[in-house]
């Protein structure tokens, strides 16, 4: 008996440990710039995007970052990228104008490969399934949501037929809070998330409603992360930093049915993505989250803010960014 005891104090003091042992390790800041964009390709190439046309590059995990300035676009506020290497990357660019950017040379030179002057564009996220195939949504106009497509790495964008845009209700909108409202489902289809007066899961021609905090233009949901048929999104009020109501739901079968956490974030969250095994990691203005049990119960990890939290495509690592040029990495 006194040796099955000491077993589990030992599994106990173990498990403790472990779980205490995550912890968010600063890597560099840039002052006022708000950093939304993140793009990990490796555990070694790492790219970031931001207010006042400001870039960051760093090809050694993050020991050190090259901080550019995109010549021409000083003050628009890129909210995603996508980087496929450490020489090419796609960055967008809000509105309006609403741009979208391509570099082949590490960022030292971008070329110009979408504009939209309409004075109702907004683009709030990319996603790409792979190098070459890619979607961008923004915020409605007439009533339907804006998509376009690329499949030749974004040197070229094409908006998709109006017939199959998703249709919005009025106040119905997303938000480029860290380019993760969208994201790849299968090989072929993406899903989205929507905000504001009404909350949903868009995929394909249906639409479910969301448990998440809705019916203001601050409220809704933010980003979505999918692990197999388990979805997570997160959202909230992001005037309430600390408001723990419908700010994240949960689904076991692929969108068709959710529910609420058990334990909820810590606040409003802006970003979620999932690290693997039953773990997910979710981020916002008053800090970081990690459940350990696919989003039923989440703890606290840090109260630093940041907007998004990315894991990288081909290795383990997780990196966040944030206000102030915040740059981290998460330690476990």
């Amino acid at each position: 008996m006194k040796k099955l005891i000491l077993f589990f104090l030992i599994l106990f003091t173990f498990t403790t440990n472990h779980l205490q042992a995550q912890k968010i390790v600063a890597l560099d800041s840039n002052g006022h710039i708000s950093l939304r964009g993140l793009s990990v390709v490796n555990d070694k190439v790492i790219w970031a995007s931001g207010s006042d046309g400001s870039i960051a590059i760093s090809t050694n995990g993050g020991k050190s970052f090259t901080w550019k300035t995109v010549k021409g676009f000083e003050k628009t506020d890129f909210r995603d990228i996508e980087a496929f290497d450490k020489k090419t990357a796609v960055i967008m660019g809000v509105g309006s104008p609403a741009y979208i950017l391509r570099t082949d040379d590490a960022g030292n030179t971008w070329k110009k490969v979408y504009e939209n002057n309409d004075t109702s564009m907004f683009l709030d996220a990319m996603e790409f399934w792979n190098d070459m195939s890619g979607i961008v949504i923004g915020d409605p106009i007439e009533g339907k949501f804006f998509i376009g497509r690329t499949f030749d790495g974004g040197k070229t964008w094409q908006t998709i037929p109006q017939k199959n845009e998703p249709v919005a209700v009025d106040g119905e909108a997303c938000f480029a809070a860290s380019g993760t409202n969208i994201r790849k489902l299968t090989r072929d289809e993406a899903v989205f998330v929507s905000g504001g007066i009404q909350s949903n899961f868009f995929k394909r021609n249906q639409k479910f409603r969301l448990p998440i905090l809705q019916g203001s233009s601050t409220t809704g949901a933010n980003s979505i992360a999918i692990h197999k048929n388990i979805m997570i999104v997160v959202g909230g009020d992001f005037t309430k930093p600390a408001g723990t109501t419908g700010n994240c739901a949960i689904s076991e079968d692929g969108g068709i049915t959710w529910k609420s956490p058990t334990t909820p974030p810590f606040g409003y969250r802006s970003c979620v993505e999932y690290i693997g095994g039953n773990k997910w990691i979710t981020c916002g203005i008053n800090g970081v989250d990690i459940s350990d049990d696919n989003g039923s119960n989440w703890r606290n990890i840090s109260n630093h803010s940041f907007n998004t939290v990315i894991k990288s495509k081909k290795g383990k690592d997780i990196f966040l960014v944030g206000s102030r040029g915040r740059i981290a990495r998460l330690e476990q």
